[in-house]
């Protein structure tokens, strides 16, 4: 078995993982656990099948973030950022948690910018969408991880990107 400290969206989470025989797994997330069915999809998919939960069933894309051991989760349209034994957080000033630093925004996996819905130099709350990409006939909506000023935009609408390409940074 092995256990992991995750941070989804700004919470932890312990998250312990056995494998079981045929490609099952036992999950157990803050004591609470599940048996996933889980498949690789492409490059970034996993197919993620919940027996006793059937409507949680679906397919997640990890796509590599900024940093090494973050990634971009993006489950049914929602993109969340998620980091793997997360101990180190960014640090942050007084005012209102905002962490330091740039941060970046990048295409959780292959597609098309459908719309670019900030430009350089616009003041953006923390969750606010900066840009919409389609891929795999869904589209999703990226949004800013912290309340700041937009630095550069690196993508316009009908631009092809590769997951991982940075579409916006903030400062």
């Amino acid at each position: 078995m092995s256990t992991f400290e995750v941070d989804v969206n700004g919470r932890r989470r312990i998250v312990a993982v056995e494998r079981l025989p045929q490609g099952w797994f036992k999950v157990t997330v803050d004591g609470a656990s599940n048996m996933v069915d889980v498949e690789r999809v492409g490059q970034f998919g996993l197919s993620l099948l919940f027996p006793e939960d059937g409507h949680l069933s679906g397919t997640v894309q990890l796509a590599p973030a900024a940093s090494a051991g973050e990634r971009l989760a993006v489950w049914e349209g929602i993109t969340v950022p998620v980091t793997l034994n997360g101990r180190r957080h960014a640090s942050t000033d007084g005012a209102g948690g905002r962490a330091k630093g740039e941060q970046k925004i990048v295409a959780p996996m292959p597609g098309r910018v459908v719309r670019v819905l900030v430009s350089e130099g616009d003041e953006v709350e923390a969750r606010q969408p900066v840009v919409v990409i389609e891929a795999m006939k869904m589209e999703n909506e990226l949004r800013s991880p912290v309340a700041g000023r937009i630095r550069e935009v690196a993508a316009s609408a009908g631009t092809s990107v590769e997951a991982g390409r940075v579409l916006v940074v903030i400062e």
